[in-house]
């Protein structure tokens, strides 16, 4: 008893300490928190007037269907979990991506449409924190889904990262600081500086091998949570998934962004159509807020298997359909609009058989508790036609609910009538 007595009072004291840090930590968190969420809901506020004075539409949709999810999911984030670097780099993200955005519909109206605003080299610089913004990214890839790094090589491969991020800072910096001082400014199609945009000279040989010792980088990133996968299970396989989901999507839309960009002079849906492209990159903040709130984790299985399966129900009904009306008019030499109709109600005869099928083949594969479900079903239901026995039914019935369901608890009620 005289040891615990005498150890109780500092016990007590580093515990009371403990709570104090804990206590002044919380309204620091808050505070920060606060501060990032009320830059980047400014910076927002400012990209509606900004966008209607440079007529750039296009570019401030791209930074809101990309910016608001990073700025939403990264608010939640810090708040709940604030010892996650995620949330604080989500919304590092979607400041960086609003700021840029603002300050290049600004550069454009003083440059491209000649209004006489100040501040006209400021906006021009800070445009130039769009690329810097995206790269930040892959270190939520790597930190994803809780921010710990266990292995030594994977935290040494942060620090080069980080190190290169620095160069590549330091390098947009001198570079937009030399383009800045070159009189008559040379400012591209888009309102950016042509020198930074176009990288030549010393400063391109830095730009390209630090991207590319930065994209080493990425890929190294991915791998390594592609290995995690292998590994996992239980809910962190589930949020591995919920990343190859949203990183899909985003991939997708970048390879067709970049395939089909445009540049120099457009039409106005060929920019739109640019523009919609980049909106995948959207799916990443979704899908791994998703993740790591743990919110409806386990439907990931069943959005996957849904989004492939009417991705090919779409493909093939778009080739069916084009196939239709190519035959239709070249070879049967059929009337223009009467082969469009035709081609219509095929295609939409169609849907619904061509959909069973497809997303039966791909719930065998990327939905399996899906598909065995319904597969024990089937079987029960096939066997059920032929009983007469009302117990063996029963029994039946019973088996099928805990194989495709697996309760904990079952009871079956039979009514009976006379």
């Amino acid at each position: 008893m005289a040891s615990v007595d005498d150890t109780g009072p500092a016990n007590g004291l580093v515990a009371a300490q403990a709570a104090g840090r804990g206590s002044r930590a919380r309204p620091r968190t808050a505070w920060a928190t606060a501060v990032a969420g009320g830059l980047a809901a400014l910076s927002l506020g400012a990209a509606l007037p900004l966008t209607l004075l440079s007529g750039q539409f296009g570019d401030g949709i791209v930074a809101l269907v990309i910016g608001v999810p990073c700025a939403g999911v990264g608010f939640l984030v810090a708040r709940r979990q604030p010892g996650n670097p995620l949330g604080w780099l989500f919304l590092a993200e979607a400041i960086l991506l609003f700021a840029s955005n603002d300050a290049g519909d600004y550069a454009y109206a003083v440059y491209r449409l000649g209004r006489h605003l100040p501040f006209g080299p400021a906006g021009l610089a800070v445009d130039e924190l769009w690329a810097p913004g995206l790269v930040l990214f892959v270190v939520v890839i790597l930190l994803f889904p809780d921010g710990r790094l266990p292995s030594r090589f994977w935290r040494w491969a942060l620090r080069c990262y980080g190190v290169l991020y620095g160069v590549l800072l330091a390098a947009y910096a001198v570079a937009t600081a030399r383009a800045l001082a070159v009189r008559p400014l040379r400012i591209d199609a888009v309102g950016g500086l042509s020198a930074v945009d176009n990288p030549a000279g010393a400063f391109g040989a830095i730009f390209h091998v630090i991207w590319v010792l930065l994209l080493v980088l990425s890929a190294g990133f991915v791998i390594r949570q592609v290995l995690s996968w292998r590994t996992s299970s239980g809910d962190r396989r589930e949020q591995l998934k919920w990343l190859a989901g949203g990183a899909a999507i985003a991939t997708a839309g970048l390879i067709l962004g970049a395939a089909f960009g445009t540049t120099g002079h457009t039409t106005i849906a060929l920019e739109w159509i640019d523009n919609l492209f980049w909106f995948g990159l959207a799916a990443m903040p979704v899908s791994m807020g998703v993740a790591i709130l743990k919110y409806r984790l386990y439907d990931i299985d069943r959005i996957i298997s849904r989004t492939l399966a009417y991705a090919i129900v779409t493909g093939l009904l778009v080739g069916l359909y084009a196939g239709l009306v190519l035959l239709a008019t070249q070879v049967f030499r059929f009337h223009s609009t009467v082969a469009v109709a035709v081609s219509t109600l095929a295609a939409a005869a169609l849907f619904n058989p061509l959909r069973r099928r497809v997303q039966h083949v791909v719930d065998r594969r990327f939905n399996r508790a899906r598909y065995d479900a319904d597969q024990t079903v089937a079987a029960f239901a096939a066997g059920l036609k032929d009983a007469v026995d009302l117990d063996s039914a029963r029994d039946d019935l019973a088996r099928t609910v805990h194989q495709a369901l697996e309760p904990a608890h079952l009871s079956v009620w039979i009514s009976q009538h006379n």
